[in-house]
C-alpha cells in the first residue's frame, strides 16, 4: 500500500492524531551562535535539539536511513565545509507532518554519504513531540499545530474512506 521509504512511516501516519495548542507554549530561545533550522516560518533550534538529545539519548529513536530516500543536490550546500563533516554522526530527522520524516539536520552530511557512495546514515527520529518544544517563535508554533492538524483531518478522512470499502 504505502512505498518503503526510510523518512516515511506508514504506521505512524495511519495512527496521527490531532495536536491541541497550548495557550502557555514557551517558544526555544535562540542565542548567538544558535544553529536554527528555517521551513518557512517553522524555525527549529537545531543547538538545543543536540544539547537535549546529548542529555536524553533514551528519549530518541536512532535509526538507519537510506540516503536515496533523501533529496540530492541542496541549494545551499557550502562546498567548502562538506569535505569536513563526519558521516558518522547521526543526521536529524523530524515529523513534519504525520508519518513524513523531513532531513533537519545533516544535509553536508547527508549529500557527503551520497558522493562517497555510502547507502545508509544514522538518524535521530523526532516525532512532532519531541520537536515543537524547539520552535523559536508562538505564531509558528500555532500555526505549526494547525498545519498538522489540518493533515491529520486529510489522514482521517482518508482512513475512514478506505475502511468503507
Amino acid at each position: 500500500m504505502f512505498a518503503k521509504k526510510s523518512n516515511f512511516d506508514p504506521e505512524r501516519f495511519q495512527s496521527a492524531e490531532k495536536l491541541e495548542a497550548d495557550d502557555n507554549f514557551i517558544p526555544c530561545p535562540a542565542n548567538d551562535g544558535d544553529e536554527l533550522y528555517p521551513n518557512g516560518i517553522f524555525v527549529f533550534n537545531i543547538t538545543r535539539i543536540l544539547e537535549c538529545i546529548s542529555k536524553y539519548p533514551n528519549k530518541f529513536d536512532c535509526v538507519e536511513v537510506n540516503v536515496i530516500d533523501f533529496p540530492g543536490e541542496f541549494s545551499s550546500i557550502d562546498e567548502t565545509h562538506i569535505n569536513s563533516v563526519d558521516v558518522s554522526r547521526p543526521v536529524i530527522m523530524a515529523e513534519i507532518s504525520p508519518g513524513n520524516y523531513s532531513l533537519i539536520d545533516g544535509n553536508h552530511r547527508m549529500e557527503k554519504a551520497r558522493r562517497m557512495g555510502i547507502e545508509k546514515l544514522s538518524a535521530y527520529q523526532l516525532n512532532v513531540q519531541h520537536h515543537l518544544k524547539f520552535l523559536t517563535e508562538k505564531k509558528a508554533y500555532l500555526s505549526y499545530v494547525e498545519y498538522w492538524n489540518s493533515k491529520c483531518k486529510t489522514i482521517n478522512l482518508a482512513a475512514r474512506t478506505n475502511s468503507l470499502r
